[in-house]
């Protein structure tokens, strides 16, 4: 998963027909874990563009989004912001949620 400036999630957003957003900070012990587990998804689930950005270098779109915490797991289809995950239960359950789209 590639890390996204400001720049890039905003042209980006627009671009992508599927896109999983992963928003974290590297201090975050269970933003860790998530990262792994996005990792695992990523590669056995291909249909969408995924991507990650560290909160803590684009601020602004904690607001944007109304990102409450992190870990968070933003879903996009076409544009539009479809799904927010906090809670990465598990590896399964986040390909429920990537189906449901």
């Amino acid at each position: 998963m590639e890390d996204w400036t400001k720049e890039q999630i905003g042209e980006r957003i627009k671009q992508e027909q599927k896109l999983a957003l992963y928003f974290y900070t590297p201090l975050c012990g269970t933003c860790q874990l998530a990262g792994k587990m996005m990792e695992v998804v990523e590669a056995a689930a291909g249909q969408f563009t995924y991507a990650k950005a560290n909160l803590n270098y684009v601020p602004e779109m904690a607001e944007r989004f109304h990102i409450e915490s992190v870990p968070c797991l933003l879903l996009f289809d076409n544009g539009r912001l479809k799904d927010k995950v906090y809670a990465f239960q598990s590896v399964p359950f986040l390909f429920e949620k990537l189906a449901s789209l």
